[in-house]
């Protein structure tokens, strides 16, 4: 299963197997409907329609053990861009879409969720990428740094 990863290694097994981690939220190996309406509710979509999450399962070939999973994440990201597929996970916190997060949202998530940020960490990357006077994380030029080594140009 793990040759499904060999065309693009944008992120490393780890990051996936966290993800996973995270969706199975009662444990036992498999997401199933409950888990995935517990993941919805953890990011505060809390009316989200069963016809959704039967379509969403019925995207994989059986029960979504983390083979599954990772064949189906290969199959959703193959020939994606690896700037678009990071921004996709910073918009799932910015429902507005207005690209900016605050300092103090980024710090909360990073330190208390999946595979948290320490103290140090979170320094580390505010030097590198500080907030605007407001406190806000301009993510979109985040990033396009992490991406593409450089600032994006001002328009």
């Amino acid at each position: 299963f793990y040759d499904v990863f060999l065309w693009d290694q944008t992120l490393p097994l780890w990051v996936y197997l966290q993800a996973f981690t995270i969706m199975d939220q009662n444990r036992d190996g498999f997401i199933d409907k409950n888990d995935l309406r517990d993941t919805f509710a953890a990011l505060g979509r809390l009316n989200v329609k069963q016809e959704e999450i039967d379509e969403m399962l019925k995207e994989a070939s059986g029960p979504i053990n983390f083979t599954v999973f990772l064949t189906m994440f290969g199959e959703k990201l193959k020939g994606a861009d690896p700037e678009e597929t990071i921004l996709n996970a910073f918009k799932v916190f910015d429902p507005e879409g207005k690209g900016i997060l605050k300092k103090e949202y980024v710090t909360e998530m990073l330190t208390t969720q999946a595979d948290r940020f320490s103290a140090e960490e979170m320094e580390q990357m505010f030097t590198a990428f500080p907030p605007d006077a407001a406190g806000n994380l301009d993510y979109r030029n985040l990033v396009h740094i992490i991406t593409h080594g450089e600032e994006k140009d001002q328009e």
